[in-house]
């Protein structure tokens, strides 16, 4: 029974433990998370649905018109009724009227009202983009940080053995003071980098619970992996990635809305039909009368020219559209071109400190360690060859940022990542 009873109290213990521990988001699943519960990207998602609920009355007619009321009816009331003389006078009449809009008019309402939501679902594809970047470049630079947490902690263990080593050393006259403060000050130093280090890694998860739209202070563990992808696109002909972009997309599908307008606009010019019906009730012995008929709008030079103004707006804003999109496919090339070039340089500085210099000062550190342990070095020649690998560590991690941080800018100019 005891021995159960311990069973379960461990077993608790471990469930609590991996209960505990902070689940682990990937890349992924961040930009998933972001997609489906950004607020932005929900209020863009209402105005569309909006939108096209509103298109669902783009073919509603005018209501018809009632009227009611006396009609060619004397004011003298007695002569109303019929006598021997007269038949009576007067009716009431109601009538009712309907206009019926021209089919042309109806058809450029309902392809303006379709078109409508385009715009906003191209803007919210933009929005998206922009937010997927800056998720990227937050969840980037926690890797990054973790990495140099990682180095500062190693780094750590390692002077706390040096300093110990040290302290025993000294009781013999092996080691001098001055070589052991400066070990206590790198120590201190790595101490506060730690605690900066940790406090921007916590900044970046609140940013990214912030993106997700969730409780900023849920942890999470950020994937340690990430993937530097090829671009070569210096001699590019980049016109087929900037017209795919969402902000382009977008300026052609407002185009598009005004070239719907200017045909209603068109069909605002066109006549209109009614019909008019009237029932008149007759006084008297009079018999019952009606009336039946229809109507045309006739559009004259002077009622249509508000629609001849409102043709020649929409075809100038298309072409201020065209000059837009011009000069942001132009800027586009532009930091593509510049980005792209930046990339390769840092890959290839990236590359050489990780192939040459990390190497060969980790065999120079390594080769003044073993010496300083043999006797035959000294404590400061080690430490200033653990620092410069520290320093070449470090250095080699930002510009592993930069490289991500730039490969992120261009694939957000690209827009590769469709929607």
């Amino acid at each position: 029974m005891l021995k159960s009873k311990i069973y379960i109290a461990i077993s608790c213990l471990i469930l609590s433990f991996y209960g505990s521990k902070a689940q682990t988001l990937t890349l992924d699943n961040v930009l998933g998370i972001i997609k489906t519960n950004n607020p932005q990207l929900k209020m863009y998602e209402a105005d569309i649905q909006s939108m096209d609920a509103q298109a669902k009355g783009a073919r509603s007619w005018m209501a018809p018109q009632v009227e009611t009321g006396f009609f060619m009816t004397p004011y003298n009331a007695n002569l109303w009724k019929a006598n021997e003389m007269t038949p009576g006078m007067g009716n009431y009449m109601v009538g009712v009227t309907q206009m019926i809009p021209n089919a042309s008019k109806l058809n450029a309402n309902e392809n303006l009202m379709k078109a409508m939501s385009s715009v906003e679902s191209e803007n919210k594809n933009f929005t998206l983009n922009q937010l997927n970047a800056l998720a990227k470049t937050y969840y980037y630079e926690g890797i990054i940080i973790n990495k140099k947490i990682k180095i500062a902690k190693d780094n750590l263990l390692l002077l706390d053995y040096m300093i110990k080593s040290m302290e025993i050393r000294y009781q013999y006259n092996m080691d001098k003071l001055p070589s052991y403060y400066k070990a206590k000050s790198q120590y201190a130093s790595l101490q506060g980098m730690i605690v900066m280090l940790e406090n921007d890694a916590t900044q970046r998860k609140y940013m990214l619970n912030t993106l997700m739209a969730r409780d900023k202070k849920q942890d999470f563990e950020i994937d340690s992996n990430y993937e530097i992808k090829d671009f070569n696109l210096l001699e590019a002909d980049l016109s087929s990635y900037i017209n795919n972009r969402s902000d382009i997309k977008a300026i052609e599908k407002t185009k598009d809305i005004n070239s719907l307008k200017i045909e209603v606009e068109k069909a605002g010019t066109r006549p209109e039909f009614g019909v008019k019906y009237d029932h008149m009730f007759a006084f008297g012995n009079q018999p019952q009368q009606f009336s039946l008929m229809g109507m045309v709008t006739i559009p004259m030079f002077w009622s249509t020219k508000m629609n001849k103004a409102n043709m020649e707006s929409y075809r100038i804003k298309n072409e201020s559209l065209d000059w837009q999109k011009q000069m942001i496919a132009n800027e586009a090339s532009g930091m593509i071109k510049g980005m792209n070039a930046e990339f390769l340089n840092l890959k290839k500085q990236y590359q050489i400190s990780q192939d040459n210099i990390i190497p060969a000062l980790k065999r120079n550190y390594d080769t003044a360690i073993l010496a300083w342990q043999n006797n035959t070095g000294d404590l400061f020649v080690a430490l200033e060859a653990w620092e410069a690998l520290n320093m070449s560590q470090i250095d080699a991690l930002d510009k592993l940022k930069s490289i991500l941080t730039t490969q992120v800018e261009i694939e957000k100019q690209l827009e590769t990542e469709k929607l």
